[in-house]
C-alpha cells in the first residue's frame, strides 16, 4: 500500500525500458528513443510520488488548475497516459461519476467538462495534481489541493480546504470535492468537511457515511493518518473560530514526521 502509485509507475518504467531494449535489438534505434524518454519520465514520477518524497509540484500544476506549456511537453508521456486511462476506466466502470453525501455536498471523480459537474454551479475542490481544471469552471469557485493518486493531502491542506468550503457553503453554493475517481484523496478531504459542517462526530463516522452512499471508496493508511493528525487539533471553523491555525498544524505535522 505504502508504494501505491510509485510502484505502478515504476513497473510502467520497467516495461517501457524492456520495450525500448527489444526495439533497439531489432535495429529500430530511432523508435527506441521515445520509449527511453517515456521510461525516464515514468521513473522520475515514481520517485517524486513516493511517500518519502511526495512532490506533486513536480508536474507544475498551477493553483488555478492549469498546466504550463513546458509541463505538457516534458511530462506528455505521463499526462496523456493519465487522461486516456481515466476516460477509459470511466467508460468500462459502471459507477456514478459523483455522489451526493449530504444536501449540496458531493464527492466524486474528475469532471472533464462542465456537463460532468453536479447541479447548481458548485464550488470545486480538486485533489488531483495530474488532471487539469476544465476551462468552464470559474477560478473563483475553484480550489486546487494538488495530491498524488493514493497519497493524502497534508493536515494543513485539509484545514485550508475545509475553511474554504465552509465559506463557499455559507454563500449557498454546492460543494464538489473530486479526485480522479472519487475513491481516495477526495474522500479523505470530504471526511474532514463533514466533521466541519457538523454532519459527523469524527472522520471515522464520516467515512462510514460516505461508504454507505458510495461503496467503491478506498481510503488507505496514508489518508487515515492525515485525517487523524488533522482531527487531533479539532480544527474547523465552528470549533475553533476564525483564527488562522494552519501554520500551527503544519509545524506540528512536520515535527511528527521528523
Amino acid at each position: 500500500m505504502g508504494w501505491g502509485i510509485s510502484r505502478l509507475i515504476g513497473l510502467k518504467a520497467l516495461v517501457l525500458l524492456s520495450a525500448a531494449y527489444f526495439v533497439h535489438g531489432l535495429g529500430m534505434k530511432l523508435l527506441s528513443l521515445p520509449l527511453i524518454y517515456a521510461c525516464i519520465i515514468a521513473l522520475l514520477i515514481s520517485i517524486a510520488s513516493h511517500p518519502s518524497v511526495d512532490l506533486p509540484l513536480l508536474l507544475g500544476k498551477a493553483s488555478n488548475g492549469s498546466f504550463p506549456l513546458w509541463s505538457w511537453i516534458v511530462f506528455s508521456p505521463f499526462l496523456l497516459f493519465i487522461h486516456l486511462f481515466v476516460l477509459f476506466r470511466r467508460f468500462v466502470k459502471n459507477e456514478p461519476l459523483y455522489t451526493e453525501i449530504a444536501d449540496g455536498v458531493y464527492v466524486g471523480g474528475w469532471p472533464s467538462s462542465v456537463e460532468r459537474l453536479p447541479p447548481g454551479e458548485p464550488a470545486v475542490i480538486d485533489c488531483t495534481c495530474e488532471l487539469p481544471r476544465s476551462s468552464t469552471i470559474s477560478e473563483t469557485s475553484y480550489l486546487c489541493v494538488a495530491t498524488w493518486d493514493t497519497r493524502a493531502p497534508q493536515p494543513s491542506q485539509i484545514e485550508s480546504a475545509v475553511r474554504w468550503a465552509v465559506r463557499k457553503q455559507s454563500q449557498n453554493k454546492p460543494i464538489y470535492v473530486h479526485c480522479a475517481y472519487g475513491h481516495g484523496r477526495s474522500v479523505c478531504l470530504m471526511c474532514a468537511l463533514l466533521v466541519a459542517l457538523g454532519l459527523a462526530d469524527d472522520w471515522k463516522v464520516a467515512e462510514q457515511m460516505i461508504r454507505e452512499k458510495r461503496p467503491s471508496i478506498s481510503m488507505n493508511t496514508l489518508h487515515r493518518k492525515s485525517l487523524e493528525e488533522w482531527s487531533k487539533h479539532l480544527l474547523s471553523p465552528s470549533r475553533s473560530g476564525e483564527s488562522d491555525v494552519s501554520s500551527v498544524i503544519l509545524s506540528d505535522y512536520t515535527r511528527r514526521k521528523q
